[in-house]
């Protein structure tokens, strides 16, 4: 299904930082940046991805489905998606306004599609985040946004998830296939540093929210308290290697969802580990080595979880440790 000039004021803080410098066309940067700063769900990568795959950033984009008029019984020729963000004409009447404040209200208008286009991704991760509340369906938000986006919400509900249509499935993988190129990142083989002062390198950039610190109570746990640090990222934020290590396993855990587990150098006789937990996507196999800020996959929310996060864990002896004075917290 199809969705159906610069930007004034400077990027927004909160997307800048994820946005692969160079990877947008200039004209269109600051728009995406914008529309993927709407809510925490749809990141300028998604935005990105999604109108690569609609239009290949074609402003002018079009394309039309033949029907049969009714009237005259002739084959005629109408509009099916229109712009860079291939709206369908009925759903361009909610969602389009007049971002650009050039007068009119068009899907032609760069601006204007690409800001709807957020406010309807966002609207669909709303209703998205409803079904999983509710138990109408189960599985990663995004994918869920997107699998909504291609087939419509109501079939996401009728079928408890993903439907089990293969060009919506395909359309998933490619939309989180085609992020990784928007996305900012280190290069794959990493070449990142350990900070001074601190034992290991963050797994994530900036200075994101921690909602949940290590060692809180948790009855629920097996381990009756909190095995690692929670921080509140959006589904797709990539994950790096705090340390130069071996991949032990990748793949994954009912409780943890897709796992990646890195077994780093010994430090004062002592083995040292670190896990990353309900990731989206995982970028590395078991058995390889990763160095330092090489990225290992993707936040998400798979497994145990009860929203987009990133658990860390560490353990050093064989035994979980608190990984925020290792990282700089």
């Amino acid at each position: 299904m199809l969705l159906g000039g610069l930007l004034g004021g400077g990027e927004p803080a909160q997307a800048a930082g994820e946005l692969k410098e160079g990877a947008v066309p200039a004209a269109y940067r600051a728009w995406v940046l914008k529309a993927g700063s709407m809510c925490k769900e749809i990141t300028a990568p998604v935005i990105a991805a999604q109108i690569q795959q609609e239009s290949g950033w074609d402003p002018d984009a079009q394309s039309y489905q033949y029907v049969k008029d009714p009237e005259t019984g002739r084959t005629i020729k109408v509009p099916l998606a229109q712009g860079i963000s291939q709206f369908i004409p009925g759903t361009w009447k909610t969602w389009g306004r007049d971002d650009d404040k050039n007068g009119r209200i068009s899907p032609f208008d760069p601006g204007d599609a690409i800001m709807a286009q957020g406010r309807f991704d966002c609207d669909l991760a709303r209703q998205m985040k409803g079904y999983v509340e509710d138990g109408a369906a189960s599985g990663d938000l995004l994918d869920l946004t997107l699998a909504g986006y291609n087939a419509g919400p109501y079939a996401v509900k009728k079928h408890g998830g993903i439907p089990p249509y293969t060009e919506t499935r395909n359309y998933v993988k490619s939309i989180k296939a085609l992020m990784a190129k928007y996305t900012e990142d280190l290069e794959e083989g990493g070449g990142g540093t350990i900070p001074a002062g601190q034992k290991l390198a963050a797994p994530l950039k900036g200075k994101p929210v921690i909602s949940s610190p290590y060692g809180v109570k948790r009855p629920s746990s097996a381990y009756g308290y909190h095995t690692g640090i929670d921080f509140a990222v959006a589904t797709g934020t990539p994950v790096y290697a705090a340390d130069a290590g071996t991949v032990t396993f990748s793949g994954w855990n009912s409780a943890y969802g897709n796992r990646v587990v890195i077994k780093h150098k010994n430090r004062g006789g002592e083995s040292v580990e670190t896990t990353y937990n309900h990731l989206s996507s995982r970028s590395v196999d078991k058995g390889a080595t990763v160095s330092v800020g090489q990225r290992v996959g993707n936040s998400g929310n798979t497994g145990n979880s009860t929203g987009p996060h990133l658990h860390f864990e560490l353990s050093v002896g064989g035994q979980f440790t608190n990984p925020a004075p290792w990282i700089g917290l």
